[in-house]
């Protein structure tokens, strides 16, 4: 893929706005616009913080929803960073779900990803599904990923 390009939103002084990220993505900007026009319509919010960790902007794609009790739950659906030139989209799914994902619609590439990620160190039960965007070409596969990570509850 496209890993020897660099990670932008690095300043902590400057939060992304539309005109930032449309300057960074320059041609992936309008593939970006209709990612995000597509959240709208999953329930799920883009919520864009600072991680010091990281050392930049990361935006969190979070799913709310109400619990049986009527508390309001929320969950982490992935998390989307900017790229010269594309952004990058990753979604963890906990290891013992990983089997669930082959019964989904989804194209060989993707099960393929999902057979070859390997689990994140031994306390944490989860696996990166990282997908590097610069086109609307791979959204129908992520919205199924989309959907089945909110049916995790």
């Amino acid at each position: 893929m496209k890993s020897n390009y660099k990670q932008l939103l690095r300043n902590p002084d400057i939060q992304p706005t539309s005109d930032i990220i449309a300057e960074a993505l320059q041609d992936a900007n309008d593939s970006y616009i209709k990612f995000l026009n597509e959240l709208a319509n999953q329930d799920i919010k883009l919520e864009w913080r600072y991680y010091t960790d990281g050392k930049a902007w990361l935006g969190k794609g979070l799913y709310k929803w109400l619990g049986v009790r009527g508390g309001q739950k929320v969950t982490t659906v992935f998390w989307l960073s900017i790229w010269e030139g594309f952004f990058k989209i990753t979604i963890y799914i906990p290891e013992k779900a990983r089997d669930d994902l082959f019964s989904l619609p989804l194209n060989n590439t993707v099960k393929q990803m999902i057979n070859d990620s390997k689990q994140m160190g031994n306390r944490l039960k989860f696996f990166p599904l990282v997908f590097e965007l610069n086109s609307n070409e791979s959204f129908e596969q992520i919205h199924i990923l989309f959907d089945f990570k909110k049916s995790l509850k």
